[in-house]
């Protein structure tokens, strides 16, 4: 009787654990596969394919092809959804070896071994739990298809008003109709007051700016005029100093003349005198 297959995770004798597909006689060693085959071995079938596609191994390429055969597979003939399907289990066995020779120096020959491999992928259904954990990642990445862009921040702020409003109980259609559009207008007022406090931030900010540099240009204007009091000061103080200085020396110059009257008068009395 024979065993259990282990490599497809089967652990009772002629159990069937999944759907696979096998690529056979595939022109690489079944080394280097098993090496790309370790990256995807566990992982739910849009992430293997997306770890395949970006994989830098020129034996990714036929790995995937492998990939996506067992999900046909597994869609067509076993009516499975794509999208809760992993990666069971994979591996690689060793093929014929293709025997070459090399010539070399002095009359000798190397062998050259090409090695091919047989490469099985096996696809299976993942749990309850598992496909609820990773729908729940889809819809945060970006809905529920999990492609596209995320979500903004009033859109989801609408989703978990929307949940909890559920979750409380709200019944018939039009309550559920103005419940939205009260949610809608709260959004919308939310998202209104958001943005005019960030205007209101740049405004300040840019008033702020304004003053800054206007500042040094009335302090510059203020140091001017400063200076051209001090040097208009300086002009009227020497120029009041050169006229002091100009009547001292006209004053001089009549004193002079009268201390000369005075000594001619002097002199003319004392010869008068002594003629008498």
């Amino acid at each position: 009787m024979t065993g259990p297959k282990l490599n497809e995770k089967s652990f009772v004798a002629g159990e069937r654990s999944g759907t696979k597909a096998t690529a056979r006689y595939v022109r690489s060693s079944a080394s280097k596969a098993r090496a790309v085959l370790d990256l995807i071995r566990g992982l739910d079938v849009r992430s293997a394919d997306e770890v395949l596609q970006f994989t830098d191994r020129h034996i990714a390429r036929d790995v995937r092809k492998v990939l996506a055969s067992a999900v046909a597979n597994a869609v067509n003939n076993d009516d499975q959804d794509a999208d809760e399907l992993f990666v069971i289990a994979c591996f690689a066995d060793e093929g014929p070896t293709l025997k070459r020779f090399r010539p070399r120096a002095r009359g000798r020959a190397t062998r050259i071994n090409k090695r091919s491999c047989h490469i099985t992928v096996i696809v299976a259904r993942m749990s309850d739990d598992r496909i609820a954990i990773i729908q729940a990642r889809q819809e945060r990445a970006g809905g529920a298809t999990g492609r596209g862009r995320p979500q903004s921040s009033a859109a989801s702020r609408r989703a978990r008003v929307e949940r909890s409003r559920q979750q409380t109980g709200a019944a018939g259609s039009t309550d559920t109709t103005t419940d939205a559009d009260t949610t809608d207008e709260v959004v919308d007022a939310e998202i209104v007051d958001e943005v005019e406090e960030s205007t209101e931030v740049v405004d300040s900010t840019e008033s702020e700016t304004v003053e800054s540099a206007e500042a040094p240009e009335a302090d510059v204007a203020e140091d001017d005029a400063t200076a051209d009091a001090d040097a208009t000061e300086e002009v009227t103080e020497s120029d009041d100093v050169e006229v002091a200085d100009d009547d001292a020396a006209s004053e001089g110059s009549a004193s002079d003349e009268l201390d000369e009257a005075d000594q001619d008068q002097a002199a003319d009395e004392s010869g008068e005198a002594e003629k008498n």
